[in-house]
This record gives structure tokens, sequence and C-alpha cells, in this order.
């Protein structure tokens, strides 16, 4: 087993796309991913589980919708967490940042289902490996 510490700033600085998250850790069989985040991302859900978010740097705002259409919005300035419950549709927004996300392996960045075209800037994935 090879011991290997990962320095967030550092896998931050490792690459500069918006919205496409780099997985850190994993850990039993969820991963820890990071972003930065700029923009709008695109209304989603996540059907069978919880979206875990911590920032890391700047602000990262998610509104929610209700199953009626009444949205609320979250607004988490950095070393704020906050979690996204399974089913509820959200679409986070952020004027710049990064953030830090724990989810079960394979979870998409844009849910088991989204609303309209997804921006050519935010990447649907289940996460990249960092370089």
């Amino acid at each position: 087993m090879e011991a290997k510490s990962v320095n967030l700033p550092a896998a931050l600085a490792s690459f500069d796309a918006v919205y496409s998250p780099r997985v850190v850790a994993t850990m039993n069989d969820y991963d820890v991913k990071i972003a930065h985040t700029a923009g709008d991302h695109v209304w989603h859900t996540h059907d069978d589980t919880d979206e875990f978010f911590l920032v890391l740097r700047g602000r990262f705002d998610i509104a929610m919708r209700d199953s009626v259409g009444t949205e609320t919005t979250v607004v988490l300035k950095e070393g704020d967490v906050f979690v996204v419950p399974k089913g509820i549709e959200h679409k986070p927004t952020s004027p710049g940042g990064a953030v830090l996300m724990f989810e079960p392996s394979g979870t998409s960045s844009t849910g088991d289902s989204h609303d309209g075209v997804i921006p050519d800037y935010v990447d649907s994935t289940t996460g990249h490996e960092l370089a």
C-alpha cells in the first residue's frame, strides 16, 4: 500500500476547467471530488443519493425546487458545508470559487436527470482522475 496525501490547493492548481470534477480520493464506495465553479450549472436531480458540498474558495449558491416548483437558494461562503437531499432538484451557481464534494462512486455531475441542454462549460462526468 502506498501512503500518499493530496494537497487540495495544488490539486486545484493542476486544472482550470469549471464544473469538471477531479477525484482526489476514494473512501469505501464514495469519491471525494474537487471542482472549480463559475457561472450556472444545470438544474438536475440525484434520485438515490444526497450530495455533500464544502466550499473551499469563493461563493457557491445552490437553488432548489420542491415538488410544486417553489424555489429557495442557499448561499454558501468559504468554509460552509451543505447537503442537498436525494431527489431534490437543484442548480448550483457561482461567481467563482472551488468546492469539495462527497458522492457515491459513479455519480454523474449532471444527475440522473436534468433540465435543458447542458452548457459546453459543464462537464457531464462521474469525475476525472487527478493528473
